[in-house]
């Protein structure tokens, strides 16, 4: 096997340090170069040392592609949550991003099910919120991926799957919300995986990737990853992808080296 089984041959990859490393934020940095990668993601931000982290990637020739803006709970997509709060924590984000190198995405997670109002209520809230962040967006020049999520994994959630995540950013109608396309997710809630990235590739700002159903790396599961990392490179997505999976048995190195396996089929 390769030394560095994190330099994938055909398709780059951003590794997500909060499920495959263990360590403060630098030392989990330091692990995803030990093996190659040349690209980290991350989720929370504020408990982490974002100019220490900064220096690490930069040491390492490296990138942060994107981290977690704003989180699970009952507040983007409830009609009465201030927008102004919401715009303040997205401005905060767009912010830390510029200390990231490379850093120009954000996620962006709608919200649980409130009991009381309909899916169509709370996606409408979701689209002020993000409608009322466009300046601080567009002045900042950062974009904001909305990941709809499974049913699965994430019971009583309000945004599943494909129709319903393009929906909102079709409604939203700006180049600075896009939606964070993870394809475990768009698995477990629907499948048919390729042709959904030819028909809404237009609406694609990041794409993430674990296997079905272990939400494991590719080689693990049911998903034949070599075909769609091939198809979604011809498709000129977003690079890197994002690896937010689990390490089966917590065995990093193993895992590198099946996700480099898997891309370099993915070349044949």
């Amino acid at each position: 096997m390769t030394e560095f089984p994190g330099r994938t041959p055909h398709t780059p990859i951003a590794v997500n340090i909060e499920m495959w490393f263990e360590g403060d934020f630098v030392e989990r940095i330091e692990q995803a170069a030990a093996l190659g990668f040349p690209a980290i993601e991350l989720w929370t931000w504020r408990d982490k040392d974002l100019v220490a982290g900064a220096a690490a990637l930069r040491k390492h020739g490296m990138t942060a592609t994107q981290f977690t803006a704003w989180g699970f709970g009952q507040q983007i997509n409830h009609p009465d949550f201030p927008k102004e709060d919401f715009v303040a924590e997205i401005s905060a984000a767009c912010d830390a991003a510029e200390l990231l190198p490379g850093c120009e995405l954000m996620t962006v997670v709608a919200g649980d099910n409130i009991p009381g109002l309909s899916k169509e209520q709370m996606h409408a809230a979701v689209i002020d919120k993000l409608t009322a962040a466009l300046p601080v967006l567009a002045a900042k020049r950062k974009m904001i991926i909305v990941e709809p999520m499974n049913p699965y994994n994430h019971p009583d959630h309000c945004l599943y799957g494909s129709a319903d995540g393009v929906a909102i950013c079709k409604a939203v109608n700006s180049p600075w919300v896009r939606l964070n396309w993870d394809l475990f997710h768009m698995q477990r809630s629907e499948g048919n995986l390729i042709d959904n990235l030819e028909m809404h590739r237009e609406w694609i700002g990041y794409v993430q990737f674990a296997d079905s159903p272990g939400r494991n790396e590719p080689g693990t599961g049911e998903v034949n990853y070599s075909e769609v990392f091939k198809r979604a490179r011809e498709l000129e997505l977003p690079l890197p992808f994002g690896a937010e999976c689990l390490p089966l048995g917590g065995d990093a190195r193993r895992a590198a080296e099946r996700l480099y396996q898997t891309d370099l089929k993915s070349g044949q």
